[in-house]
């Protein structure tokens, strides 16, 4: 973003094309795959169980083939930065999670500038749930399965979702409720991996001076469908300074929380009306791009290359 007046970010690449994507009609995979191509970036398709999960990769990095051939990194640890880019009908979808993708596109462009060469960025499809479907219904549950074959799981993965209003980053802990219920053989490996994914986003965060920064339960979002097909994610999200203190306080006096949200009681009235107001509004009509805070998107596009860096 190359002004300083905060309603021309749309005006710039890879962010041109945010509108488009976000309108009420638009076929947000050919948009997505269309920019992509656009600007040039390493990229492939790749179907897994009925859903398109789009991959972006290092440019000295072979081209990908569906099919034949070795998957990229293949018993190594590159970190795998995922966002989800489909969204609830009826929603714009501003917040959840279109402004998530525009800044991993943009972090593609930066990383391949820099000649980084230890990353794949996956845009992935199916983490909106219709009623009656359950987490093994997301398209990131058979995408882990997936890269389980692929030998990537060992890769430093990051979930970043509903990233574009406020200042205050959530390094999410949903997961640590789920394992805590866990019967899994596999508990401990998870869990460790998981702690060192989150150290890294603090030390992260430390070496870029971010003081706003919050350990918290957030909701669901592709982590649960990797973390049932075993494998270790790290969600991070975004919130106003005003909403995270509130949001904190809740939880000291209210430990149980976690639990309402995970359990899907959080739906009810009495208890949704405790979230904070931007998760309040996504999945509706009230996630739109007016409330979109683009004078913090540099730390956060910041956040995501110091990641990898």
């Amino acid at each position: 973003m190359k002004s300083n007046n905060l309603s021309d970010w749309v005006k710039y690449a890879p962010y041109d094309r945010f509108f488009d994507f976000i309108s009420p009609n638009a076929d947000r995979y050919a948009i997505l795959t269309a920019r992509i191509d656009a600007l040039k970036l390493n990229s492939a398709v790749i179907s897994v169980a009925g859903n398109r999960h789009i991959f972006i990769f290092p440019p000295r990095q072979k081209p990908l083939r569906e099919s034949g051939g070795t998957f990229p990194f293949k018993g190594q640890s590159p970190f795998l930065l995922t966002a989800h880019y489909d969204r609830v009908a009826g929603s714009s979808g501003a917040n959840d999670n279109s402004i998530a993708v525009f800044h991993l596109l943009n972090t593609a462009l930066i990383l391949a500038k820099k000649n980084s060469n230890n990353w794949i960025i996956v845009f992935t499809d199916k983490e909106e749930l219709s009623a009656g479907e359950s987490f093994e219904d997301q398209g990131s549950y058979t995408l882990a399965k997936k890269i389980k074959t692929w030998g990537l799981e060992k890769a430093k993965m990051f979930n970043f979702d509903a990233c574009g209003t406020g200042d205050v980053f959530i390094i999410s802990t949903t997961t640590d409720h789920m394992l805590k219920k866990s019967e899994s053989s596999n508990i401990n490996r998870v869990s460790s991996a998981i702690k060192k994914l989150r150290d890294h986003a603090l030390v992260t965060a430390n070496n870029l001076r971010m003081d706003k920064v919050l350990l918290a339960p957030t909701p669901f979002s592709d982590d649960i469908g990797f973390l049932r097909a075993g494998l270790a994610s790290q969600t991070v999200t975004v919130l106003p300074a005003q909403e995270a203190d509130k949001y904190e306080s809740l939880l000291r006096n209210r430990p149980d929380f976690a639990d309402i949200i995970i359990s899907g009681e959080i739906k009810v009235p009495a208890e949704r009306r405790h979230l904070p107001e931007t998760w309040r509004c996504i999945n509706n009509a009230n996630d739109t791009h007016s409330r979109l805070t683009p004078e913090h998107f540099p730390q956060t596009i910041k956040f995501m290359t110091e990641l990898v860096n």
